[in-house]
């Protein structure tokens, strides 16, 4: 855009001062928010911290009642609820431990991933704006002591203050943008962090009330063996 036109523009003298990296810090600064917004619209929709189905099913089963633990958990919603709901499917006759724990790491680690999906933007702008910022100030560095050169002898230090804390406004910039950024990725990632340890309490406190229910791999090798239909 001609100089012309951006002393025309609506935009502030001082955005319009800190060149092209300004540019590129505004489109960081509206991926991270749109990134973060749409975060905190899938953490209240998915309440990633919660369990009240899984709760109320570990509650029926410590009772012995199994039809209201599948009951309950036949409306889940929550990732912990419906890890919890595909793990009690899971454990019926026949299926070994091993098994059941291999499928139910597998829905646990699914549920998390969907969870995670736009972090690695929030991280990537809070990387690359400072850097961004303090390009732009480099730059800016080396536009204002060109100018110094060019003067001569009639050094004007306005001239050298000006073209410095205009500089120095990218590097600012960049890091307006980066801790925000930075801070969102902190706290969704903590968020992902305490749903994966509410979803193992709830897996331990299942196994611990589905006890009996599932056989060992030696005992599911012996069934096997001893099942014709698995001679051939």
């Amino acid at each position: 855009m001609p100089a012309s036109a951006l002393e025309n523009s609506a935009l502030p003298a001082w955005f319009v001062a800190g060149g092209p990296a300004m540019w590129l810090l505004a489109v960081l600064s509206v991926v991270s928010l749109a990134v973060l917004l749409s975060k905190v619209v899938q953490f209240l929709r998915t309440r990633p911290l919660a369990t009240p189905c899984a709760d109320t099913a570990l509650a029926a089963l410590v009772r012995g009642d199994r039809q209201a633990a599948d009951a309950a958990l036949a409306d889940a919603a929550t990732p912990g609820d419906k890890v919890i709901g595909g793990a009690l499917a899971l454990a019926r006759p026949g299926v070994s431990a091993s098994q059941w724990q291999e499928e139910v790491l597998r829905q646990a680690r699914a549920e998390l991933e969907s969870l995670r999906g736009g972090l690695r933007l929030l991280e990537v702008v809070g990387t690359l704006a400072p850097l961004i910022g303090l390009l732009g100030t480099v730059f800016g560095m080396i536009s204002a002591f060109q100018q110094l050169e060019m003067a001569g002898s009639q050094v004007d230090p306005a001239l050298l203050s000006g073209g410095i804390w205009e500089a120095l406004l990218t590097t600012a910039a960049g890091l307006v943008v980066a801790i925000p950024a930075l801070a969102a990725f902190h706290w969704c990632d903590r968020t992902i962090e305490q749903s994966r340890h509410t979803m193992e309490d709830r897996l331990a406190r299942l196994r611990v009330a589905l006890n009996g229910n599932l056989t060992s791999a030696a005992e599911a090798k012996q069934a096997t063996e001893a099942d014709p239909a698995h001679a051939y």
